[in-house]
């Protein structure tokens, strides 16, 4: 579990931020080179901060464009910040050197009209001019996202842009030791917040008001900077499980299961399952498909070591076809599932029958992710779980701490009709 507390202190050392600042910045810089490549261009929020330590409002996370990272060869990286903000960067984030702190040419995808084209010239001469100065002209650029609106001006600028992401993700998937002490806290978060969920629950909430509850809950802990969403689902909505919120009212005796999605702490994320009954004890079938999807889970989780692949752990899952009767895997999709955590909810490695069993990737030590099990009966009832862990050299240890061997029932009260479902 998380080792310190959540805020610096002079007398213990805690998290290192300067020595995770240049882990993140230098891996991301040796996965660029043996990728080929001259310059990497960031427009995604988990790349901007893995290489450049900034933060990106949210308002600006969906609208790549607004501001955006270069990083050439061997010299610090450019951050593009948008408008004016870059004044206040050079105040927060003394890292960056103070000259490579420039502004933004957005063009919000599209949203700036005839004048886009004008936007993306811009944007493209800044880009073109760092390579220069920073005497990679020429080299490939490797770039995370693209429109088309940079690609004619790419073309007609001479760039040759090359896949950004994946030397990205190969960097983001070996996290160091701050990296880990950050998920240990994303992860003692979560347990905090399953245990207000368990005191919280009760009937009559809505499941909106479950998941304000949540948030409000969350947004009070210091060092959180967003959460992208608590999902509750209850009763009909657990399974399939629709992945979301509504006014639906939780009636005594429902399923209840509650995401903890993308809390982010310091820009670290988690994914976190917990399945309630309120108010009564589940049913005996209940518990057995708990039991079922906690053993896929488990059988999961014990193959998990280093030099093991993702087809090793995803061969413990059972088919889509033989276990809900779906056409394919891909309609099963997230069901049976497993994905890499940090600064994005979907790190390498992701784990699915879909691809993991013809495409394997190898678990390595400094890998963390989620691996997350569910089953049920259709627009009756369905159970989710899943624990976050960290790959190290020799064992794996799980960072999610709420119980989890038995569904987690809420104030029970004796008396129930036997035919209720």
């Amino acid at each position: 579990m998380a080792n310190f507390g959540a805020v610096g202190m002079d007398w213990q050392q805690r998290i290192n931020w300067d020595r995770m600042r240049t882990y993140r910045l230098e891996r991301a810089r040796e996965r660029m080179k043996a990728h080929g490549l001259g310059a990497m261009l960031l427009m995604y929020d988990e790349n901007i901060r893995y290489v450049t330590a900034t933060l990106t409002p949210g308002w600006c996370k969906l609208k790549p464009g607004l501001r955006y990272a270069l990083l050439c060869g061997d010299d610090a990286p450019v951050m593009f910040e948008q408008g004016d903000v870059g004044f206040q960067l050079e105040r927060h984030s003394p890292w960056i050197p103070k000259e490579n702190v420039k502004h933004a040419f957005p063009w919000i995808k599209g949203a700036a009209g005839p004048a886009s084209i004008m936007q993306v010239t811009k944007f493209t001469k800044g880009i073109k001019e760092q390579m220069k100065k920073s005497n990679v002209s020429g080299m490939k650029l490797g770039v995370d996202f693209v429109d088309i609106n940079m690609v004619q001006v790419f073309k007609d600028e001479g760039i040759e842009w090359v896949d950004g992401m994946t030397p990205m993700m190969e960097a983001r998937a070996i996290k160091n030791v701050d990296e880990q002490e950050c998920m240990r806290m994303v992860g003692a978060i979560g347990d905090a917040a399953h245990w207000e969920c368990m005191k919280f629950l009760r009937p009559g909430l809505t499941e909106n008001q479950v998941t304000a509850h949540i948030m409000e809950f969350l947004y009070n802990i210091p060092g959180i900077e967003d959460v992208e969403d608590v999902i509750v689902s209850s009763g009909p909505n657990t399974w399939p499980n629709w992945r979301n919120f509504s006014d639906r009212i939780i009636k005594p005796g429902d399923i209840v299961f509650i995401d903890l999605a993308a809390l982010t702490w310091n820009g670290y994320k988690s994914c976190y399952y917990r399945t309630y009954c309120v108010g009564r004890e589940p049913t005996q079938e209940q518990k057995d498909v708990y039991a079922t999807a906690l053993k896929w889970l488990y059988d999961a989780i014990e193959t998990v070591k280093v030099g093991v692949t993702t087809r090793d752990i995803a061969s413990k899952w059972p088919s889509a076809m033989e276990t809900w009767g779906y056409e394919d895997e891909d309609q099963a999709a997230a069901n049976l599932w497993g994905h890499g955590l940090g600064l994005a909810q979907y790190d390498t490695p992701v784990i699915s029958r879909i691809w993991s069993l013809d495409f394997p990737v190898e678990i390595r030590p400094g890998m963390v992710f989620a691996l997350e099990t569910q089953h049920g009966k259709k627009f009756e009832w369905g159970v989710r779980i899943e624990e976050m862990l960290i790959v190290h050299e020799d064992r794996i240890e799980l960072i999610s701490g709420f119980p989890v061997e038995q569904i987690t029932v809420v104030d029970p009260v004796p008396g129930y009709s036997k035919f209720l479902k």
